[in-house]
């Protein structure tokens, strides 16, 4: 009965045939009056073979037209494709013209969050939406965002007039985007006002092992002003070393052996390299979410805590970027100790020292922080069979600038795959759970956006979502990169095979990724850092996540004013063949987990992979001769948790093999339903309430993956035994106090036992029965 529903449900009306119904043979009555059928004219009746004649010849042309269109507009389940075939025809449906077109509408201005120009590409991304046949909405926020309003840098140095830089990125010739007024000053995202004057210290890349480096060579970093490279941690993170350090001031550059491959092989727009002025914007809030409404949703009645609040975590002391160009005079200006060999950059240095001094900065900066409204846009094709099962496909919209790369080849992926998944479901295609595309505001300030609405949803996403599928940076070059939950990586792997690689003669996407590798099997990252918007879900809501992305890790635009159009399409993605590559992935993974009859999740190589994990934490207590420290019962939970992935999996398999696809039988919908909630709420019991206890981490909840103390963008295995292991072994080297050591190993002991229980509950999740 549901079948027939569905068929009716998705055939288009045909055309009338006007020659059928009013041919000669519909005669009046001889008296020129048409007889009453209740009262109303009708039509003479005209024989009972010409009846059945008219009938006859009407439906052999209904038929004749009807066969190409029920080819398309039958549904799967109901007229027999597969799902490998709606599968190629959304591949072929992909359009490097169209992802060009988005792209260039997208990053027309300058749209940071909470704008104008931001809000006009929420309607932008509405309206396409809406096109493509989409029930769409806005879900907005009320959140603390800054804004610079003045900025200034002088050097100061004995003997030589005083030097005011520019903290200007230039015009390149060729590139009008670069040369826009409106271009956005350059600032660090919610760094404090301030004034300060100071001798300057040189920090290489403001890790906590460089500010121990510069105790070594006897430098006290303590009211000096810090200025530190990027590229290997957080720039938050190195906001918060240096204040910790003793600093009052920090001011970061690209240094062009990271950004510019040493100027070996020239600068944008000759090559795709950053040129000397160019200089990395970013948010240095080491939180997640809204600064004020820390674990709840920023709607516009909500509870607001202080700036001043430390669960606010919002930076103590004054920073701003600055380019390689600016940076070479203050580096100049230093004397001091030689730094260690690699902490030398690429800048036309004959030395890098650490000083301090006797080069004086005069830092000011002026912001205006205050709370405005961001928008999400969110869209939803509703699942035929579980429309309350919920895939999220999600992308931000906002930019620190033009944004190309960062993040409008997401965007553009996501229109396209909502274009293309809409025209599927014209033509009869229906995902069994419902797909949720979302475009979220304020990601550049810290995941704001999401973490609000995730938030907000938190007990609806913690009973029915199934995955969080992300594309942040789609496109900045060749080479394809991944990150995933552990139970999605041969998900992944599958879709790679069937995705030609838009570099390669020949070779699929899953060929080249493991030819770019050192083994027979692709290298899939981890997402336990809070780097882009999977943060929330997979870390504080328990949803299995994946990050997609093509190009190199270090993108050498990144935030700033060459980030755009003109840069993507002279070296990104000429022809758009990568946009289409990474879009035909992001589709094809929603497609998958959005219609498999049993989700595509491998608790097994979960085990296997949380296996390894402990084997390398039992190493490191041997290895450092913990007292009385044991890995046994992690290991021990995890044998049980393997033992329930391999049942579970069978299960999986048996169902598949015994109940069709296209079964809508209550007991075979049941008996899915009821493997499939096993494997959707496995990856919630590895939440903890308590969260991370880092510092400032306890909105982390995942006790398996999260931030790495003092770097949020990496991440961490077991992060909360990870930190308690690197707080005991600091307590042994500093301290010979036997009670301290006791204490730190046995909050060691303490974090091995949470982890334990967390594995312990999923192994009795998956398992599906009580104790």
């Amino acid at each position: 009965m549901k079948e027939a529903k569905d068929l009716l449900a998705h055939c288009r009306i045909l055309p009338t045939i006007p020659w059928l119904f009013f041919s000669k043979d519909r005669e009046l009555d001889p008296g020129g009056s048409p007889p009453l059928l209740n009262g109303r004219p009708t039509a003479k009746s005209p024989s009972k073979s010409r009846i059945c004649a008219k009938f006859l010849l009407l439906g052999a042309v209904v038929l004749v037209l009807s066969i190409p269109l029920l080819n398309i507009l039958i549904p799967a389940r109901a007229g027999g494709y597969t799902e490998q075939y709606w599968q190629q025809a959304f591949i072929g449906s992909l359009n490097n013209a169209s992802l060009r077109n988005h792209l260039f509408h997208l990053t027309k201005e300058p749209h940071m969050a909470g704008t104008p120009e931001d809000f006009a590409t929420a309607e932008y991304v509405f309206q396409r939406f809406q096109e493509y046949g989409l029930s769409a909405h806005y879900t907005d926020y009320d959140v603390l965002l800054s804004y610079p309003l003045h900025r200034s840098l002088i050097l100061s140095v004995p003997t030589k007039e005083p030097l005011t830089l520019s903290l200007e990125e230039k015009p390149v010739e060729g590139d009008p985007y670069s040369s826009n007024p409106k271009v956005t000053p350059t600032f660090h995202g919610y760094a404090p006002s301030g004034n300060v004057s100071a001798e300057v210290v040189y920090a290489n890349y403001g890790r906590v092992e460089d500010f121990q480096k510069l105790i070594e060579l006897g430098i006290n970093v303590k009211d000096a002003i810090v200025i530190a490279k990027y590229g290997s941690i957080y720039r938050g993170d190195i906001v918060e070393n240096a204040a910790q350090a003793g600093a009052v001031a920090v001011i970061i550059y690209s240094d062009p052996q990271d950004y510019a491959a040493n100027y070996t092989e020239g600068v944008y727009p000759d090559s795709k390299w950053l040129p000397p002025s160019g200089t990395q914007r970013g948010s240095i809030y080491r939180g997640v979410g809204d600064p004020l409404t820390p674990n709840w949703p920023s709607t516009p009645d909500a509870e607001r805590i202080s700036v001043s609040d430390p669960e606010a975590m919002l930076p103590t002391i004054p920073s701003l970027p600055i380019s390689a160009e600016d940076a070479l005079p203050i580096l100049a200006s230093l004397s001091g100790p030689v730094s260690p060999a690699d902490w030398h950059g690429a800048l036309d240095l004959p030395q890098y020292r650490v000083g301090r001094g006797p080069g004086v900065l005069n830092l000011s900066f002026c912001a205006n922080q205050t709370v405005t409204q961001i928008r999400n846009v969110i869209a939803i094709i509703k699942g035929a069979e579980e429309p309350d099962r919920y895939i999220i496909l999600g992308n931000h919209r906002d930019a620190w600038v033009f944004g190309a790369v960062d993040p409008h080849s997401g965007t553009a992926s996501l229109l396209e795959v909502a274009q293309r998944l809409g025209e599927l479901v014209w033509k009869g295609w229906r995902p069994r759970r419902s797909i949720v595309l979302c475009s979220w505001d304020a990601e550049e300030y810290g995941l704001v956006g999401s973490t609000e609405w995730v938030e907000q949803n938190i007990d609806l996403l913690g009973l029915n979502a199934v995955a969080y599928l992300n594309l942040d940076t789609g496109v900045g070059g060749s080479g394809f990169s991944a990150g995933a939950s552990p139970q999605l990586d041969g998900l992944l792997q599958e879709v790679t095979k069937q995705v030609k690689d838009p570099d390669s003669v020949d070779g699929t996407v899953f060929e080249e990724w493991v030819a770019s590798g050192k083994g027979s099997a692709p290298l899939i990252n981890r997402l336990g850092g809070g780097d882009s918007d999977f943060a929330a879900f997979l870390q504080h809501a328990g949803v299995p996540a994946l990050d997609l992305h093509f190009g190199d890790d270090q993108n050498p635009m990144y935030h700033s004013a060459y980030d755009n159009f003109h840069w993507m399409e002279t070296f990104g993605d000429p022809l758009f063949h990568r946009h289409v590559a990474v879009t035909s992935l992001f589709g094809l993974l929603a497609m998958r987990l959005s219609s498999d009859a049993v989700l595509p999740f491998d608790y097994v190589k979960y085990a296997t992979v949380l296996q390894s994990y402990a084997t390398g934490v039992q190493m490191e207590l041997s290895g450092c001769k913990a007292l009385g420290v044991s890995a046994n019962p992690l290991l021990s939970a995890i044998s049980r948790l393997e033992e329930a992935a391999v049942q579970i999996k069978q299960q999986a398999k048996d169902a598949e093999a015994q109940q069709p696809q296209g079964s809508f039988l209550p007991s075979a919908l049941l008996g899915r339903r009821f493997i499939n909630d096993r494997l959707l709420q496995a990856e919630r019991a590895f939440l903890d309430d308590e969260g991370l206890t880092g510092i400032g981490q306890s909105w982390y909840k995942h006790l398996v993956y999260g931030p790495v103390s003092n770097n949020n963008y990496g991440t961490a295995p077991f992060p909360g035994i990870q930190n308690a292991l690197a707080l005991a072994r600091a307590e042994r080297n500093e301290h010979d106090d036997e009670d301290a050591k006791k204490q730190q190993w046995a909050a060691v002991q303490h974090e091995i036992w949470r982890v334990a229980r967390v594995v312990d509950r999923a192994a009795i999740v998956l398992h599906g029965s009580l104790t």
